[in-house]
């Protein structure tokens, strides 16, 4: 078992650049959610691997959305999301034929550059130039008691989603120490909402509208649950042709 204990990651006021290995997925990953992760593919056998021995600096990688219908491998940049979020290696529990169960956490949003050749890199896995994301900061800082409002309604649709979403108590409410930036993303992360709203809020960067637009999308998708009499499902419940990961 491999397990670390990690800090806060910082967040930059000004974009920084770097090279992170890639993962492209068919989900949108959050800020600060849970990933876990089943390895089978040999490069991305090849990832863990490095992450587990920091040959990968922080165990940090980048997670992208797949677009409907392309491929990293084959489209490059078109063939996935703009924007990411770098997911951070929390615990890889190797199984005897090689494969890997892995716990990670979303980090830091990216933008991403430019997807690299695994031929021009000397890895088996894709990489990617990205410049991370800092939240905007635009004239005045908002009102307080606006935030606080903005914070006390979101909190509250995402208590009444995840009351009619979910039979059980398997969802958890953020403490009320989260900072307001990370907050929207946390409330997002254990919801079943559609990837492109899911995308929409990745790559919001005020901070105050994210508030926004999370209570707006959690109020939707409650109220089209409770008409529907119905539960959301993961789409991996579905019959699908498995993707590389």
């Amino acid at each position: 078992m491999h397990d670390r204990a990690r800090g806060p990651t910082p967040y930059y006021r000004e974009p920084v650049t770097a090279t992170l290995p890639l993962f492209p997925l068919g989900t949108v990953l959050m800020p600060g959610a849970p990933l876990p992760l089943h390895i089978f593919e040999p490069r991305y056998r090849a990832l863990t691997a490095d992450l587990v021995s920091e040959k990968v600096p922080g165990g940090e990688f980048g997670v992208v959305a797949v677009r409907e219908g392309h491929s990293a491998d084959r489209d490059g940049l078109a063939g996935v999301q703009p924007v990411g979020c770098s997911a951070v290696l929390l615990d890889a529990r190797p199984l005897p034929d090689g494969r890997y169960d892995v716990v990670t956490r979303g980090a830091r949003r990216f933008r991403l550059l430019d997807v690299l050749d695994p031929a021009d890199t000397g890895r088996p896995y894709l990489c990617g130039t990205v410049e991370f994301l800092p939240d905007a900061i635009e004239g005045d800082a908002p009102d307080p008691r606006l935030v606080s409002m903005l914070e006390s309604s979101a909190r509250a649709a995402h208590r009444a989603y995840c009351d009619t979403a979910w039979r059980n108590d398997d969802w958890s409410e953020p403490g009320e120490d989260v900072p307001t930036a990370e907050l929207p993303h946390l409330l997002a992360g254990d919801c079943l909402l559609p990837m492109g709203d899911r995308q929409d809020l990745l790559e919001q960067t005020c901070p105050v509208q994210r508030l926004r637009d999370v209570r707006r999308l959690l109020v939707r998708e409650q109220g089209l649950l409770r008409r529907l009499h119905a539960v959301p499902a993961p789409l991996d419940a579905f019959p699908a042709e498995p993707s590389p990961n």
